[in-house]
């Protein structure tokens, strides 16, 4: 689903909404979450999942083309851990194939 989508899904049920004031909500939302992630929060929607940043530690890598070793540095990697709530409904059609 693109942003768009999300925008027009939104737009057509909350009617005293256009589409500028939604997307300038949504965009608001995605920067809370990013500045929240930069800062070393964790990020926690009730039912939907948990985001977090974690560390890649820095380490010896290869170029497969080449042969080269490199050196990789230290960054951040995300973290999704997902709700119970969204783990039961992407998991409730698999219940009745038991």
């Amino acid at each position: 689903m693109l942003k768009s989508d999300i925008i027009k899904k939104l737009e057509s049920k909350q009617k005293n909404l256009n589409e500028n004031d939604i997307e300038q909500i949504l965009n608001i939302f995605v920067k809370k979450i990013i500045n929240a992630l930069g800062e070393g929060r964790n990020v926690e929607l009730r039912g939907f999942g948990t985001l977090k940043r974690k560390i890649n530690k820095a380490k010896e890598v290869r170029n497969p083309k080449t042969n080269e070793k490199l050196f990789k540095k230290e960054n951040y990697k995300l973290h999704f851990k997902i709700g119970k709530i969204l783990h039961n409904e992407l998991n409730s059609d698999l219940k009745g194939d038991e």
